[in-house]
């Protein structure tokens, strides 16, 4: 299926929104380390420059997009409650903002969310309702609660406020990298999608300075390429996959026609891709991600990207894992 339609109205975005969202979100997000592991370059053929958003509140990028959106609503709008749908780490990031703004969250979650995340939203005080498996499902239960209840609706991923939000992760390692090299920039930039808030956020960062960006996805779930590849927003039946934040049936239409401007190209990992770059991570840097948080490095240590680039920024969007599943990929031998 295929979405013909040019979605009017779409908000023109640039760097200067990003600058604003990371000026309004101070010291309610973190500063998250840039980390450059010497093993993991020898390993790639080149610099890689991690973006280590698993140490981010609640464990994802998410908590950029949903602490923007949620201060964006004015004390007014919070005063009805906030409400989204959600797999997990953005459902985790609009709890988490609503406790940093004082207001209810409802929160719409998979029947077969991960028991991390779950237990994530209900820590941080978020009202959990399940429905289904799919974002569709989830999107419908969630736009039925809000408006019965009046609560205002955090959209997941195609929102300006959640793009701004998200593309301050690509705007602090752009800043880092040009701080530790004099003024050097990144030749490529690699970021996993699932809804494309943040490839599209990245997108804003970076490409002013000349970085080429790629989009990374699961096989199966390739909403994003198979989108840029016929030019037009298209629909996927998600598959299985190791990396359960990847897996919307459509990204969004603002991030799309954010991405199709510059997104250089695209890329689909597998489980058996995912796992490696999981364990490669966790042994020789010492930092563990879920496999979501392991697609784009999974990428950059198969010396896939074209043109061979000296200086890659690898964006690890999340750290949010099952720790069987962690001990079942750990397990699982290597390949020689």
């Amino acid at each position: 299926m295929t979405d013909t339609a040019s979605p009017p109205d779409l908000p023109a975005l640039d760097i200067e929104d990003v600058r604003a969202a990371a000026a309004r979100i101070e010291g309610r997000v973190r500063t998250t380390p840039v980390l450059r592991i010497e093993a993991l370059d020898q390993m790639a053929g080149a610099e890689l420059w991690l973006k280590a958003e698993n140490l981010q509140h609640i464990g994802a990028f998410k908590a950029r997009g949903a602490m923007h959106a949620v201060g964006q609503l004015g004390e007014a709008g919070r005063a009805r409650g906030v409400i989204t749908f959600s797999s997990g780490n953005h459902a985790q990031a609009v709890a988490l903002a609503a406790r940093s703004y004082g207001c209810a969250a409802t929160i719409v979650m998979p029947t077969d969310a991960p028991k991390i995340k779950v237990a994530g939203v209900k820590a941080l005080g978020g009202e959990i309702v399940f429905a289904g498996t799919t974002s569709d499902v989830r999107r419908e239960a969630a736009m039925s609660l809000a408006e019965r209840s009046g609560a205002a609706v955090v959209q997941p991923f195609d929102h300006p406020h959640i793009v701004a939000g998200a593309g301050t992760a690509t705007l602090e390692l752009v800043d880092e990298v040009a701080a530790r090299t004099g003024g050097g920039t990144l030749d490529a930039l690699l970021v996993p999608v699932g809804g494309g808030g943040l490839i599209a956020g990245a997108c804003l960062a970076a490409a002013p300075a000349g970085t080429a960006i790629y989009s990374v996805e699961p096989h199966g779930c390739d909403a994003m390429a198979r989108s840029l590849e016929a030019g037009e927003r298209v629909a996927v039946s998600p598959g299985p996959t190791l990396a359960d934040g990847l897996k919307p049936t459509m990204v969004g239409a603002l991030n799309f026609a954010i991405a199709k401007q510059h997104v250089a190209g695209s890329f689909r990992v597998g489980d058996d891709d995912l796992g490696p770059a999981l364990r490669a991570l966790l042994v020789h840097g010492k930092v563990l991600v879920e496999p979501s948080g392991a697609a784009a490095l999974a990428v950059a240590l198969t010396g896939r990207l074209p043109g061979a680039p000296r200086r890659i920024g690898v964006i690890l969007s999340g750290g949010n894992v099952d720790p069987s599943l962690v001990a079942r990929l750990i397990d699982t031998p290597a390949e020689a």
